[in-house]
């Protein structure tokens, strides 16, 4: 079992990494945003299992795809959609922090929200071509 486990994490990040190179913009944060839900969907069954450091691990990936990622390729040049997104990129991460610190799964759920609803405006641009030159 250990190995299939291990098997199906290393095709996903083969997957992942070779599918970087020849992803546009648009797809490459649309693979941030799946990250991050997919990392606190990780934090929050952690978090049902009572495995704080699986929990932990997965919030700080969670933190530094929004802080690192999707924060920091955000263009000045977007006008107020960047600056509200900036400024949501900014609470979600105080969310998550406040998360690992306090345990609360509620904050959790808040954030996977908030991510999920990003995330589902970012693919319904992928039916709008001139709006994501």
């Amino acid at each position: 079992m250990f190995a299939a486990t291990r098997s199906a994490s290393a095709y996903r990040t083969l997957s992942i990494e070779t599918g970087v190179p020849d992803a546009s913009p648009h797809r490459l944060i649309e693979m941030l945003l799946d990250g991050a839900v997919e990392s606190v969907a990780r934090a929050r069954a952690a978090f049902g299992r009572r495995d704080l450091a699986a929990r932990s691990l997965a919030i700080t990936r969670a933190l530094r795809i929004v802080d690192e990622g999707l924060k920091a390729s955000l263009d000045p040049a977007g006008g107020s959609i960047a600056t509200n997104l900036g400024q949501l990129y900014g609470y979600i991460t105080i969310r998550l922090s406040e998360a690992n610190h306090s345990g609360d799964d509620a904050l959790l759920a808040e954030v996977e929200q908030l991510l999920a609803t990003v995330r589902g405006a970012w693919q319904g641009i992928a039916h709008h071509p001139q709006a994501r030159r």
